[in-house]
């Protein structure tokens, strides 16, 4: 990435701070455009999910997996969980979705509580003989008893597609029968997943990212306390494809000495460390064995940091200064926090990144870990809060005495909680990786980029007063 004319900027800059300029291009479709990674997590598309509690959960990591990301499991969560999940997201389909399962006896009020882990919004309604008998979504609930049984509700007119369909022959289907979702049965007409008409679409647009055995990619992260090079074994053996040591101030004594013991373990598997925002720290952390340096301190949307201590640095900046360290060494860093448009991800790109870390902005999402409410002007939402809060503080010590616990939740440096709205037009996280990967590859087109190194090559920016941010924002209401 340059700078237009050759300016030098006199300060450091965000996102908002910079405007891309279009050059000459032979790229002429976003679909010439390759966003694969070459910083050896396997991914498709240049997005990592953060490691975060109220984001990245077992759903979120098959989904973002089958697109072509990778989702961070967050430290706090027990090593039999993690085992669990891995387990559970490395048997999925790179295909099909998982179905939500009812039997016809079920309530209409389980249904309700179910249909909202999917962004699908359906349940299929399976016999003893596990073979679907009906299909309910949330329509066909309105105004129903929740004590009403769903075979009384559910639809029957379901169309089956086989397991080894393909995309194109999937999405016709549906397209003839004028259904928009289909089970996925077995040769003897059991359940095995659901498609949609948009899944089938996307399978055909993105592509999984899958181990050497053609399973999903998780990650997973260990903090810089306790048996750092237990947990770190156990995460592998579990199938973990890359650990993150991650700790909100990288760049110390205490990372460096566990970032070393986990390299001693040659675990086989890339390793990512951070978050630092200078090309000291990065160079410091690579010294000690990392593979990948994770980069931002306080521009995440749930941190509180920068107001609480003066700490951090505006972020294009970081990832810029970092990103050139660290191919220096013939290394990579991926830019954590501070994306809120597609525009972001292209910028963190151009500044180096190989990936991009998304936390927030994915949190309203069905895919994530938690529970949907309903605000008191109906409004869809989900809690999130930040990892180095007093709420993931409390998770984190749960083993801890409760003296030590309340000596700690002193020290809150985070948001507890907040309102992450689901947006009813981009409910689901694909809905979102949609969005974003549209506008990079875009983007790619106007650099005359067709992979991610060629973007940081030829990317050109310059700078822009608020205005001019403000100019290029759309306007969905008249002025």
């Amino acid at each position: 990435m340059r700078f237009l004319n050759g300016l030098q900027p006199g300060y450091d800059l965000t996102y908002d701070d910079v405007f891309m300029v279009p050059s000459r291009s032979g790229v002429t479709s976003r679909m010439d455009v390759d966003l694969a990674c070459d910083d050896g997590t396997g991914n498709t598309i240049p997005i990592v999910v953060a490691n975060m509690t109220a984001i990245a959960g077992r759903r979120m990591a098959e989904t973002v997996a089958r697109r072509g990301g990778l989702v961070v499991i967050p430290q706090d969560i027990p090593t039999d969980v993690v085992h669990d999940v891995v387990a559970d997201v490395k048997s999925k389909h790179l295909l099909h979705d998982t179905p939500i399962t009812l039997s016809p006896t079920e309530t209409v009020g389980a249904a309700i509580s179910l249909l909202p882990k999917r962004s699908h919004g359906a349940a299929v309604v399976v016999g003893e003989d596990g073979r679907p008998v009906g299909v309910v979504t949330l329509a066909d609930l309105q105004g129903v008893d929740r004590f009403t049984q769903v075979r009384e509700v559910m639809s029957r007119d379901v169309v089956t597609v086989a397991e080894d369909v393909t995309p194109e022959a999937a999405f016709a289907t549906l397209g003839a029968a004028r259904h928009r979702l289909a089970p996925a049965v077995d040769s003897e007409g059991r359940l095995v997943g659901l498609l949609t008409r948009t899944g089938a679409l996307r399978a055909t647009l993105y592509r999984p990212n899958v181990d050497a055995a053609g399973r999903l990619r998780v990650a997973a992260a260990v903090g810089i306390n306790g048996d750092v090079a237990g947990r770190a074994k156990d995460l592998v053996a579990a199938g973990v494809d890359v650990v993150v040591v991650d700790t909100a101030h990288g760049h110390q004594e205490k990372m460096l000495e566990a970032l070393a013991t986990v390299r001693a373990l040659d675990l086989g598997v890339p390793l990512c460390a951070g978050n630092v925002v200078s090309a000291a720290g990065v160079r410091d952390l690579l010294a000690a064995g990392a593979d990948i340096v994770k980069v931002g301190v306080g521009p995440g949307a749930m941190c509180t940091t920068r107001m609480m201590t003066g700490v951090g640095r505006p972020q294009l900046s970081a990832v810029l200064e970092c990103s050139r360290a660290a191919a220096e060494l013939g290394r990579h860093v991926w830019a954590d926090g501070g994306v809120k448009h597609p525009r972001d991800v292209a910028l963190a790109l151009a500044a180096g990144a190989s990936n991009v870390m998304v936390g927030s902005w994915f949190a309203g999402t069905h895919e994530s870990p938690g529970d949907l409410v309903l605000g008191p002007d109906g409004r869809a939402y989900k809690e999130s809060f930040g990892m180095a809060s007093s709420r993931a503080v409390r998770n984190r010590t749960a083993a801890e005495s409760s003296y030590d616990r309340a000596r700690k939740a002193l020290f809150e440096e985070g948001i507890s909680s907040a309102r992450m709205y689901v947006d009813p037009q981009r409910p689901g996280v694909e809905d979102l990786l949609d969005s974003i990967i549209a506008g990079v590859r875009s983007a790619f087109t106007y650099a005359g980029a067709a992979t991610i190194a060629q973007f940081h090559e030829r990317a050109v920016v310059g700078l822009q007063s608020t205005a001019g941010f403000a100019e290029g924002a759309p306007r969905h209401t008249s002025w």
